[in-house]
């Protein structure tokens, strides 16, 4: 992707995009980081010109550009108004924030746009382009609408996914599954979102590298995954630690959001976030089910393979979270 000379110029101005936007003392110089930020994506997400990313840049184009112009809306509202209408603001400011990111219920583009991108631009989506609206929602937080948000984003994040084919729409609704919980841990404290982002982006680039070297896109095609058992071994161990099952990495950051909740006696959405992401499991190993059917008829484990050390590396990446979660029962 770094190869062609425009698309690392897109990605400079992408990130320098989300960059303005976070450092900005002004709502205005935010919405100018985060204009800037959409418009350097569009050209990433159609660099092949294929009919699939053609629509799914228009996509993302037409309901990012609505979030924008919502959120301009809002600050001119809460810059030139007076305090009865100020009190509406920032519940627009959220709700454009909110649909930027694709947490429910603004989240019926998210899979649409997902199903027609590379994985490159798939993990850009599900981590980077989260950067700037999350940090800007923390500025303005209406707890009792981010409250209904993370029901709302835990229940369709594994209803959703339970009858999809694709691997990216999967992805896609487990991502959303994911924003309840970071907006969760958003409400506990700063800190403990930080914490959770880098643990979900490190899964994520481990599920989506492995995804992009077997070319995998429907689920049918775990069947024909004819490398070494490796690579199956890893992909299970991956998607069990994204769906947060201890004691793998992923579990760590959804421990500490329980912990967190719990501390704050919001027990009924602690069950409900609970037993949700006990259903995101279940699509996760339908993913993994049909690559071991054929285990038997395979070679058996192969060390000669150039990608082995990037793979066991995808592997290792979920397995450190074994010693760690160890370590914190213990003291």
């Amino acid at each position: 992707m770094l190869n062609n000379p425009s698309n690392f110029m897109f990605i400079m101005t992408m990130m320098s995009g989300t960059i303005i936007s976070i450092s900005s003392s002004s709502w205005l110089g935010m919405w100018m980081g985060l204009e800037m930020n959409l418009l350097s994506f569009v050209p990433l997400i159609n660099k092949n010109g294929s009919p699939y990313e053609t629509e799914s840049s228009m996509k993302y184009f037409l309901i990012q550009a609505m979030a924008s112009i919502m959120f301009l809306v809002a600050i001119l509202i809460s810059e030139m108004t007076d305090f009865s209408m100020n009190m509406y603001s920032p519940y627009l400011i959220s709700s454009a924030l909110l649909m930027k990111m694709g947490a429910a219920p603004f989240h019926f583009w998210f899979p649409g746009v997902m199903e027609g991108i590379s994985w490159m631009n798939c993990f850009i989506l599900m981590t980077w382009q989260k950067i700037a609206p999350f940090i800007l929602m923390s500025y303005k937080m209406m707890n009792n609408m981010l409250i209904m948000v993370i029901f709302m984003s835990t229940m369709i994040g594994s209803v959703g996914g339970l009858n999809q084919n694709s691997t990216r729409k999967i992805m896609a609704y487990s991502s959303i599954g994911h924003l309840g919980w970071m907006i969760s841990a958003l409400l506990i404290s700063n800190e403990l979102w930080i914490i959770y982002f880098i643990i979900y982006s490190l899964l994520n680039m481990a599920v989506l590298y492995l995804f992009y070297k077997q070319s995998m896109y429907q689920l049918s095609q775990a069947y024909f995954i004819k490398s070494n058992p490796l690579t199956k071994f890893s992909m299970m161990i991956s998607m069990l630690s994204l769906g947060g099952l201890p004691p793998f990495l992923g579990f760590l950051p959804k421990w500490l959001v329980i912990q967190g909740l719990a501390m704050q006696y919001s027990f009924f959405m602690l069950l409900f976030m609970v037993m949700m992401t006990l259903m995101t499991l279940y699509f996760y190993m339908r993913v993994m089910f049909s690559a071991f059917m054929f285990m038997n008829q395979e070679i058996k484990w192969n060390n000669n393979s150039s990608s082995n050390e990037l793979v066991s590396f995808s592997m290792m990446i979920s397995v450190i979270g074994i010693p760690i979660t160890t370590w914190l029962m213990l003291y």
